[in-house]
């Protein structure tokens, strides 16, 4: 597996937080990890497993053996692939009552709502805009 593979499976297992960081993807994050911290993953977090968001805890782990890139930007992507999973776990409760008004009988699944909720971007409220600009939707 590559190592922007592996990067972004790691960065998957990192357990939701609070919305208010600014939100990245985690394919954005797996690069941005790749391109600060890729060096020091290697050496200090070689064969650790991926998942539950093991890499982090290695990297948290070696804080003071980091390269001064990788100590500056690891915690601040983790915290940004966080607020970005809590965005989207917060777009059906932020968006409700834009749901009822601008989207009734739409089915929740498959991306539906969400699609609604886009197509009327113009009148929902601005609350649920920037649920879901947080959530990575639009």
């Amino acid at each position: 597996m590559k190592f922007a593979g592996l990067v972004l499976a790691a960065l998957l297992a990192l357990p939701a937080a609070s919305a208010h960081a600014q939100t990245v993807s985690y394919a954005e994050a797996a690069g941005l990890l790749a391109q600060h911290c890729g060096e020091d993953i290697m050496r200090h977090c070689r064969g650790v497993n991926l998942g539950d968001g093991a890499i982090n805890q290695c990297l948290a782990a070696h804080q003071a053996e980091l390269s001064p890139a990788c100590a500056a930007n690891h915690e601040s992507i983790r915290q940004m692939t966080e607020a970005r999973a809590a965005a989207q776990q917060a777009v059906y409760k932020v968006c409700d009552r834009d749901r009822a008004e601008f989207c009734p009988g739409v089915v929740p699944g498959d991306g539906n709502l969400v699609s609604c909720l886009l197509e009327a971007s113009k009148v929902v409220s601005q609350a649920c805009t920037a649920a879901l600009t947080n959530a990575g939707y639009r």
